[in-house]
């Protein structure tokens, strides 16, 4: 049994480095990925807030995968235990991750001390989205804000 969870050259699966895989889709993939990830749950909602509800909820279980890889395969970073610096590394690292740079910007909300906004001054979620008129103020950034 220990020989079966080696490799030819003697090391175990767990002691091998983490690959780094393909670092980037295609961008019509992905556009047609989250398309139909629009359909899905818009065929299942009866208002935008409801749908952008579901697009962050779904946003939310890929951005925590997202950050839970970029920390495993960075093992030499250290653990940042304030607000500020935790935000900092989301908008730096792992924005550049999922979308291929940095976002633009992390305020500091005027109306409340406790609250922080990432800033992206063009979402690649909402480049190719055209939304219909029963749906007005859709905006589908909400799958990034989650």
């Amino acid at each position: 049994l220990e020989m079966a969870a080696t490799n030819q050259k003697g090391k175990a699966l767990v002691d091998r480095p983490v690959p780094r895989g393909k670092s980037e889709v295609s961008l019509s993939a992905f556009c047609f990925l989250f398309s139909e990830m629009v359909q899905y749950y818009q065929t299942r909602v009866n208002t935008t807030q409801e749908l952008e509800k579901k697009l962050a909820g779904a946003g939310y279980g890929v951005g925590v995968r997202m950050l839970e890889l970029v920390c495993f395969r960075e093992k030499g970073s250290k653990r940042e235990t304030r607000i500020v610096g935790m935000l900092s590394y989301i908008k730096d690292h792992i924005w550049k991750a999922m979308f291929g740079k940095a976002a633009d910007a992390l305020e500091r909300s005027t109306e409340r001390e406790d609250e922080y906004m990432i800033h992206e001054k063009e979402p690649l979620v909402n480049t190719y989205v055209s939304v219909p008129k029963d749906f007005g103020h859709l905006n589908c950034a909400s799958f990034v804000a989650g």
